[in-house]
C-alpha cells in the first residue's frame, strides 16, 4: 500500500495519519509513505505505482492531493491493472471523503483500507488550452475560482476553512461578475457563475447539488445568473444552510458536457486554481474503483 501524502497538513492531521499508520500496522499492515514537494508530483507518484503493480494508492490531502492522484492512476495504462484508490482525509477540505462516507478516526480509516471494499466513481474531464485532466469533485467559473485564486495559503494553514469565507467577504466587493458565455449539452446560455459538480456537497459538508453523484457519469450544473456582492453574499449565507438553490437568479440543469466560450472569468478545478477563460468539461471516459463503507 502506497500513501502519497500532502505534507502541509496541520497537527492535528498529522496525528489522523500517525494513528491510521499505527492502527494498520496493528492489522499487519505496512504501507509505504511519499510525501509531495511540488504541485504535480502526487500524479507522479501514483502513475509509478500503478505502473509498478499496487494494488491499492491512498491520497492523504484535500481535493487538489485526490484529483493528482487520480490522474496518476487513470494515466497510467490499461484498467485491469488500474490499483484502487484510497482516501485518507486531511487538508482545508476533502469534499469526495464526505462525499463517499469515508470516516476519519484512525482505526475506522485503518479497518476501511484493510478490507478493501470497493465501488466505481466516474470522474470527470477538463479540458483546457490542449491539455486535458481528470476531476473528481468540480470545476467553477467565476466569483468562487475568484475566491479559490485569492484566498492565502498561510492562512488556509492556519484557519483552514474560514480563510475562504474571509476571502469571499473580500472578493465580493471586488470583483467584477463578467458575463460568462456557454453551452450545456451544445445548448447555448449565458450566466455570471457556474458549478460543474460531481457530487452534492461543495466546500466540505455543505449541500450545493443535491442530484448530482460521482457514482455515475454527467454532472449537475449549477448557474449564478444574478451579479453582484449581494448576491454572492446571499449565497455564501444560505449555502450553509442548504438553500442555494432556492435563491433568485440562481438554477441546477443536468448536463453531460459544458463548454465556456473564452471570456474573463477565473477558474477552479477541485479547489485549485485552474487559469482563465475558456474550457470543455466532458463526462468522464473512464472509471475508477474508490475504498468506500
Amino acid at each position: 500500500m502506497l500513501i502519497v501524502l500532502n505534507p502541509s497538513a496541520g497537527q492535528r492531521q498529522r496525528e489522523r495519519l500517525g494513528g491510521t499508520l499505527a492502527a494498520l500496522a496493528a492489522r499487519g499492515v505496512t504501507a509505504e509513505v511519499r510525501a509531495t514537494r511540488r504541485r504535480g508530483e502526487a500524479t507522479e507518484l501514483a502513475r509509478e505505482a500503478a505502473r509498478a503493480g499496487a494494488p491499492l494508492v491512498v491520497a492523504a490531502g484535500g481535493d487538489g492531493t485526490v484529483a493528482e492522484v487520480v490522474n496518476g492512476l487513470l494515466t497510467a495504462g490499461p484498467s485491469d491493472r488500474r490499483p484502487a484508490l484510497g482516501l485518507l482525509p486531511l487538508g482545508t477540505a476533502n469534499v469526495l471523503a464526505h462525499e463517499l462516507a469515508i470516516p476519519t478516526r484512525p482505526r475506522d480509516l485503518a479497518d476501511l483500507l484493510v478490507r478493501q471494499a470497493t465501488r466505481p466513481i466516474w470522474p470527470g474531464l477538463l479540458e483546457q488550452d490542449g491539455e486535458r485532466r481528470y476531476f473528481v469533485q468540480m470545476v467553477g467559473a467565476g466569483f468562487d475560482a475568484e475566491v479559490v485564486r485569492r484566498v492565502s495559503p498561510s492562512l488556509k494553514r492556519h484557519v483552514g476553512g474560514f480563510a475562504y469565507a474571509w476571502q469571499g467577504l473580500v472578493e465580493a466587493g471586488r470583483y467584477p461578475f463578467p458575463r460568462i458565455e456557454l453551452a450545456l449539452d451544445g445548448v447555448p446560455t449565458a450566466t455570471h457563475g457556474v458549478i460543474v459538480s460531481k457530487g452534492q456537497l461543495y466546500a466540505g459538508r455543505y449541500r450545493l447539488a443535491p442530484d448530482a453523484t460521482p457514482l455515475r457519469p454527467g454532472f449537475s450544473v449549477v448557474l449564478f445568473d444574478r451579479p453582484g456582492a449581494l448576491s454572492a453574499l446571499g449565497c455564501g449565507l444560505a449555502l450553509p444552510l442548504g438553500q442555494v438553490l432556492r435563491l433568485p437568479g440562481v438554477r441546477t440543469v443536468p448536463a453531460q458536457s459544458v463548454t465556456v466560450r473564452g471570456g474573463s472569468a477565473p477558474v477552479q478545478a477541485d479547489g485549485d486554481p485552474a487559469g482563465i477563460g475558456g474550457f470543455a468539461v466532458t463526462a468522464g471516459d473512464r472509471s475508477i474503483d474508490v475504498v468506500m463503507p
